[in-house]
């Protein structure tokens, strides 16, 4: 059932582009609504706790550029769940700073491991010089990571550095996402 979850979880995450480092709005993302309705059909029968459906409820409302609504569910969810998508929508709106207070209290999450590997084995082959910095001997850093995007954020989003994060920053929802889903 996990697997399927994550499967028609993850189809509500299909839009034309990925997010951007920014809040957005971009053309072709779901309402707040619509993802509401979408969560509550997919959820109802995968016997999830009602704290589980609030954050993939958040994360979605995130992708889709949805940040207040999402922030409004995960400023309620003091887990270390709950403050990696309270983390991941500071980063994007952009706070940076908050942004790191919320990965300071995520800790060593265990999406962690996943992540560096993740994100490691799709920037392998492209000389990005962001990868040694925000997989820092193996470990996941989200403190480099945000000081990534505060970086490349500001450049046209042909650039390398802007290129590379909103990658990263996509492996980054499809690991909390299965995460989520396990």
């Amino acid at each position: 059932m996990a697997g399927n979850l994550f499967n028609q979880v993850q189809a509500l995450l299909h839009t034309p582009q990925p997010p951007q480092l920014g809040p957005g709005p971009r053309a072709h993302v779901e309402s707040a609504a619509s993802i509401r309705t979408k969560i509550e059909d997919l959820t109802r029968q995968a016997n999830l706790p009602a704290l589980r459906i609030d954050l993939l409820h958040a994360l979605v409302l995130l992708w889709h550029d949805r940040l207040e609504a999402s922030h409004r569910i995960v400023q309620e969810i003091e887990t270390p769940d709950g403050s990696l998508i309270h983390a991941m929508m500071h980063r994007r709106e952009p706070d940076y700073w908050n942004s790191k207070y919320w990965w300071r209290r995520v800790g060593t999450h265990p999406v962690f491991p996943a992540l560096a590997d993740a994100v490691t084995r799709a920037l392998q082959d492209e000389p990005s010089p962001m990868l040694a910095r925000i997989v820092n001997q193996g470990n996941w850093d989200p403190f480099a990571f945000v000081d990534e995007c505060q970086q490349a954020a500001p450049l046209p989003a042909t650039e390398e550095p802007h290129r590379t994060a909103v990658e990263v920053q996509r492996i980054e929802f499809q690991c909390a996402l299965a995460h989520l889903c396990a």
